[in-house]
């Protein structure tokens, strides 16, 4: 009987000695990964503290980050006339959607010669929608100071012809993050020219977004929302991967839908354009504010389409 006893003894024993090198373990671990670049300092911390303590001060810290975030975007939302502040988008996705050409937009031998898909909604359960501005005729100082403040991510389609008297212009919006991609050198209706023609289009734009922004593009948006099997044949050969278009269009007075509902709806892309008085009733941030208002009434951020691309 007394060697079983002694058996328990020592077993109870043995259990005390591995689960306290388990918690120091596990706190040495917790500390080393949260407290890297104390070096020795981590010693001097008793387990609960090194377990602990850190990410305690990382949520706060965290925590204070984003109240100083909300309160810069709540600040900017007021500067420029809005009613409401712009939610924020979700981080990008992990996975990134496939995207496939829209029922009845496809061309012959879409699949078959792996062309760039046409699409006017990516395929998202995001509540988030796309603004994307083309050409480049307005070049209006005010809507690059308001999409960085603000924070709004957008993508531009620019065209050689309207955006070659002020590259620098540009170059602004693409050093503050924005992508710049191909909307042809001058905007013809493609489907009317030959391929060799449009190929002269799509990549002759495509040396000079490598020339004046050091990027060539893997985006294009065919004017007018026009194109034929030459034209994704053309801008495949060119580096071009995706062909979006639209499901939306804004104005600075007015909204236009593609779809019968009239609605936006997840991973939809809006299509607007680099205009001013001389076009419309208004300049390019009165679009945005009319934009940024139906979209926060309904819910919907705007995320950056290349995050989902």
């Amino acid at each position: 009987m007394r060697s079983v006893r002694q058996k328990y003894k020592n077993n109870a024993k043995r259990a005390r000695v591995w689960g306290g090198v388990a918690v120091l373990a596990v706190a040495a671990l917790a500390s080393g990964c949260a407290d890297d670049d104390t070096n020795g300092a981590r010693s001097a911390q008793g387990p609960q503290q090194a377990l602990h303590a850190p990410p305690a001060r990382a949520l706060d810290s965290y925590a204070a980050r984003l109240r100083e975030q909300q309160a810069a975007r709540a600040a900017a939302a007021k500067h420029w006339g809005l009613t409401k502040v712009p939610l924020a988008a979700p981080p990008a996705p992990a996975r990134k959607p496939v995207i496939r050409p829209r029922d009845g937009f496809e061309v012959t031998d879409q699949e078959e010669l792996g062309l760039p898909p046409v699409f006017t909604t990516v395929p998202t359960k995001d509540k988030v929608v796309f603004l994307t501005i083309d050409d480049g005729s307005e070049k209006d100082p005010a809507f690059l100071r308001m999409m960085s403040d603000l924070k709004i991510p957008y993508t531009a389609f620019l065209s050689n012809y309207l955006v070659k008297d002020d590259y620098g212009y540009f170059r602004k919006m693409r050093d503050q993050g924005v992508t710049l991609n191909n909307h042809t050198l001058t905007h013809p209706y493609l489907p009317g020219l030959s391929y060799e023609e449009q190929r002269h289009e799509i990549c002759g734009m495509q040396d000079v977004m490598e020339k004046q922004f050091g990027k060539r593009p893997k985006v294009l948006r065919p004017p007018y929302g026009n194109y034929n099997q030459d034209t994704l044949r053309a801008a495949k050969s060119c580096g071009i991967k995706y062909a979006p278009i639209w499901d939306e269009e804004v104005f600075v007075d007015h909204w236009e839908y593609r779809d019968w509902d009239r609605d936006l709806h997840p991973g939809d892309i809006v299509l607007t354009h680099f205009r001013g008085k001389e076009d419309w009733d208004g300049t390019m941030p009165d679009m945005v504010r009319r934009f940024l208002k139906l979209v926060t009434d309904k819910g919907y951020a705007v995320a950056r389409l290349e995050d989902y691309l």
